[in-house]
């Protein structure tokens, strides 16, 4: 089971145990403030909605209870009837002296993940299915108590701690194996005292845990399962997904074995049947099966690969991981061009993705790159006009001539002008003698094809 752990800094506590996933704070608040030391909180909430239904929220039972409280007589029947009492687990109970609390007729504690964290922690005591015995039985005031198979408590728990010798050596009064304790203990609470109920309501309080009907181990087994497994497992039927303790459960033990290895995969073949009749191959990894396999005479092999047991054994239906499926082409892939399309360029691009830049080439203003190629214009070669020439580092001072020149010339134009005007007007009535000046010229010279601003030298 997959978990997302979240984690948090919180200042307090001078000592500190972390089990699991739980944090435990020792020492008082003082300690706390004094020292300033910093432990971790990890949140084991799972982000699913999706729960093994073994582990989930019991449905609460139904139960008429009386309201008088019980007396002497009571107490004897249930010691009597209850103690050394067997039956069939219907969940997985954990080790441990916390073990499970369930109330008359309401829920069960711990559940959901606080339950799976239980059992991981403690040790799992009893699977579904198995036979258990009810080892011990107290009636306290308001709860009843259940030690199954021996208890989570050792044996003379006192005496353990307990040595008599002499002359220096010593042995322990309990003489035991050292080996710890793996039973259960299950406990079942009342609102404000335990009523005068009788034995067979008890049971009937008990029954999401433990069924105490006569059962075989089979039906003890599928009675904790959902409605198709079980029928499977009791119509002999494998199917892909089931643990190993189902196909002992539907088939009973192989007739032959084999351990083989597919690539870097392990895996187990259990083999049942002989031809000529049907023989049926079941491979497993780990604690699963993976492939299920018929050989029929006379008809091709028959594979099953798709787990269908996974969604079953969730609360929500849904299996766990889904299913990939996918063909692969061995060896070297060659294309046919003419019926295949070339496959497609590497890219950083996620399928579907499109950047800003992804627009029609024709709309203006964009930059985009992809599209028709268009043909390459080349600059105009301008070698042999050399009108056409311009210096490519000009000289300011020349440009600075240039420009002086070219207000020169307008001044010429203007006085020009304003000669043809005056010409126009008529003449005074005194006549002034008459002086013959030079001509000026109206036009100035023509300037150099190479520099401009620069008069064309005389010609020879």
């Amino acid at each position: 089971m997959t978990r997302f752990f979240r984690v948090r800094e919180s200042s307090v506590v001078g000592g500190l145990a972390v089990l699991g996933g739980i944090a435990l704070a020792l020492g008082s608040a003082d300690t706390a403030q004094a020292q300033n030391q910093k432990i971790i909180i990890v949140n084991t909430t799972p982000s699913g909605g999706s729960m093994d239904r073994r582990y989930a929220q019991i449905d609460p039972t139904k139960v008429d209870l009386p309201p008088q409280p019980i007396d002497a007589r009571g107490h004897q029947d249930i010691l009597r009837t209850l103690t050394a009492e067997q039956g069939f687990a219907m969940r997985p109970l954990p080790r441990g002296k916390k073990g499970m609390t369930l109330a008359a007729n309401g829920k069960l504690s711990p559940a959901g993940e606080s339950y799976v964290n239980q059992v991981n922690e403690q040790g799992l005591s009893v699977k579904p299915g198995d036979r258990v015995v009810l080892s011990n039985v107290r009636i306290d005031k308001e709860k009843l108590v259940f030690d199954i198979n021996g208890g989570p408590d050792h044996k003379h728990e006192f005496m353990r701690h307990v040595q008599i010798g002499m002359g220096g050596a010593t042995n322990p009064v309990v003489q035991d194996d050292a080996q710890g304790p793996t039973g259960a203990r299950v406990t079942l609470t009342f609102a404000k005292y335990v009523p005068d109920v009788t034995p067979a309501q008890i049971k009937a309080l008990l029954a999401p845990l433990i069924s105490f009907d006569v059962k075989t181990p089979v039906q003890a087994y599928t009675d904790t399962l959902p409605p198709k497994l079980k029928e499977a497992i009791l119509n002999h039927r494998v199917m892909v997904g089931m643990s190993t303790e189902m196909v002992l459960f539907a088939m009973g033990q192989p007739e032959s074995k084999s351990r083989e290895i597919e690539g870097q995969m392990p895996f187990e073949e259990w083999i049942y049947g002989h031809p000529p009749q049907d023989v049926q191959f079941v491979r497993i990894n780990g604690n699963r099966v993976i492939r299920v396999a018929f050989a029929k005479l006379g008809q091709p092999l028959e594979v099953a690969t798709k787990d269908e047991v996974e969604g079953l054994m969730t609360t929500d239906g849904k299996p766990v991981v889904a299913e990939v499926t996918r063909s692969v082409q061995m060896g070297d892939v060659h294309r046919d061009p003419n019926t295949q399309a070339p496959a497609a360029p590497p890219t950083l691009r996620a399928p579907g993705e499109k950047l800003p830049d992804d627009q029609d080439s024709n709309t203006p203003g964009t930059m985009n790159r992809e599209g028709a190629m268009k043909p390459v214009i080349f600059p105009k070669d301008t070698t042999n006009d050399p009108a056409r020439t311009v210096d490519a580092h000009p000289d300011a001072t020349k440009a600075a001539k240039a420009k002086a020149d070219a207000d020169k010339a307008d001044a010429v134009k203007k006085d020009g002008s304003a000669n043809d005007s005056d010409s126009a007007k008529p003449a005074p009535t005194q006549s002034a003698p008459s002086q013959t000046a030079p001509s000026q010229p109206s036009t100035p010279p023509p300037s150099s094809n190479f520099y401009p601003g620069e008069q064309e030298p005389a010609t020879p």
